[in-house]
């Protein structure tokens, strides 16, 4: 009964631990990130090209030197206990975003797109995911600050998209249109070739959509749906929005480059699908009791501080990596072996 009539109350949320972040701040990260669009649109898409691994290698060190820089002001104008949070943050996130690559590239494949052309998909797609993300951002900092209870609603959604990793793993992936994508090809008449970057090309005085237009809609889109598990989980994490919101636009930032570095190396990671959701699980329980202790139902030490986080994070990571590579190695060897001479 005791239990029920603390439920019952009408629970405050307690102060949730935020930087204090000057408007000026916000904008100045803002345009950094303004900055790093327009050196990758003017260095790299200003004639489209084939990327190559080098090239692509050299741009995920730029992106992740610039995450690191941005931590390490996070730690010496704020605090290490915000800088920790956004690590792990980051993290979560570009450990996220290398599962999604796999996505992706059945996207690509599926459409057909030309090598010269995936870098422009991938930018235009997350650009268009930093404004979604933004509005999820907003809103699940919004329901955080006012009600309780919503912690309970995300630890439960992320244990519930763990277990359905879990049990999705050994399937094959193919790319089924989504419903936004059938609604496009439903509107409007779709050509059956590319025609350059162009997203449209009138025909016989008729204006039509290009397969560059359609697949840009579904890179997006599936990026809309991968925001659904990662905004929950980086708010199991922080729920300092500045700290969420640049977590989740650094991981973007360097996801194409990773998706040119990586190329078949995510089919060799077997066992990343697992790691997620253990981590996501991890998060997940981390909230709900986070929830608990909110309403007074666990002492106080039985929380999840964010070193904790971050270590079973970064050793999650690092064991299914080894594992998934390990066995990409010994499957690589017993096929030689299994070859005639």
């Amino acid at each position: 009964m005791g239990a029920d009539m603390v439920l019952a109350q009408n629970v405050q949320p307690a102060a949730v631990d935020t930087m204090h972040v000057p408007w000026w701040v916000w904008a100045a990260t803002l345009g950094g990130l303004a900055v790093l669009l327009l050196i990758d649109l003017v260095i790299v898409d200003r004639k489209p090209h084939e990327v190559t691994t080098s090239e692509a290698a050299k741009w995920v060190c730029f992106y992740v030197g610039c995450a690191i820089l941005f931590g390490i002001g996070v730690w010496l104008f704020g605090d290490a206990h915000f800088a920790i949070e956004y690590f792990t943050g980051y993290i979560t996130e570009y450990s996220l975003s290398v599962d999604n690559l796999f996505i992706f590239m059945v996207i690509m494949s599926s459409f057909a797109v030309p090598s010269i052309h995936q870098h422009k998909v991938l930018l235009i797609g997350i650009l268009l995911a930093l404004v979604m993300r933004g509005v999820f951002i907003a809103v699940g900092a919004a329901l955080i600050a006012k009600f309780v209870w919503i912690f309970f609603v995300f630890g439960a959604f992320l244990l519930w998209t763990a277990i359905g990793m879990v049990r999705k793993k050994d399937e094959e992936e193919e790319y089924k249109e989504n419903a936004v994508v059938r609604w496009v090809r439903k509107l409007y008449p779709v050509t059956e070739d590319y025609h350059g970057a162009k997203m449209t090309k009138k025909i016989d005085g008729k204006r039509y959509l290009t397969p560059m237009f359609v697949v840009i809609i579904a890179i997006g889109s599936a990026d809309l749906l991968f925001a659904v598990d990662s905004i929950p989980a980086i708010f199991g994490i922080t729920q300092d929005p500045f700290l969420v919101f640049a977590a989740n636009a650094f991981a973007l930032m360097g996801l194409r480059q990773l998706y040119f570095l990586l190329g078949g190396l995510v089919d060799k990671l077997v066992y990343l699908s697992v790691g997620l959701a253990v981590i996501l699980g991890f998060i997940g329980l981390k909230l709900i009791l986070h929830a608990l202790h909110e309403y007074h139902l666990v002492p106080e030490w039985l929380e999840i501080n964010n070193w904790m986080s971050l270590g079973v994070i970064v050793v999650v990571l690092a064991v299914t990596t080894w594992a998934s590579l390990a066995k990409a190695k010994k499957d690589a060897a017993e096929e030689a072996e299994s070859e005639p001479a």
